[in-house]
């Protein structure tokens, strides 16, 4: 929670910057707060529906560990067994700085897993949760 907390304010700060510095990740970050009208995004969340299965998307890819995998630091595979680096931002440290792709896996993903697309609230907490790993 703590860590959640730091990495909270931490965008918050940036976002909030006169000298406009922030990253790819953190704009991103402030756009979904933005959109969200959020006081904030928290990793638990984001775990919560990188974990969760839902009944409202395809069958074969009920939750985002059919193909990410439950350890984040790992690579995945889609169901037609194409690798996928992990998601994890440690692991794969460009990851989630070109916004074009991160929605375009967004809306892509989302409505396969969920059957719709992800709100903006979603997209924070889970994009939280993957820096933070």
């Amino acid at each position: 929670m703590k860590n959640t907390l730091i990495v909270v304010a931490g965008v918050a700060a940036l976002a909030l910057s006169a000298a406009g510095s922030a990253g790819p990740r953190e704009d991103l970050l402030a756009r979904y707060a933005a959109a969200a009208k959020s006081a904030g995004f928290t990793a638990e969340r984001g775990r919560a529906l990188h974990t969760r299965i839902f009944a409202s998307g395809k069958p074969d890819t009920p939750a985002c560990t059919t193909c990410h995998g439950k350890n984040t630091r790992s690579a995945g595979r889609t169901l037609a067994g194409k690798p996928i680096d992990p998601v994890a931002v440690s692991a794969a440290p460009g990851r989630y700085t070109d916004p074009a792709k991160v929605e375009k896996w967004f809306t892509r993903n989302c409505n396969e897993v969920l059957g719709r697309e992800c709100t903006a609230q979603e997209k924070g907490d889970w994009l939280t949760y993957m820096v933070g790993q």
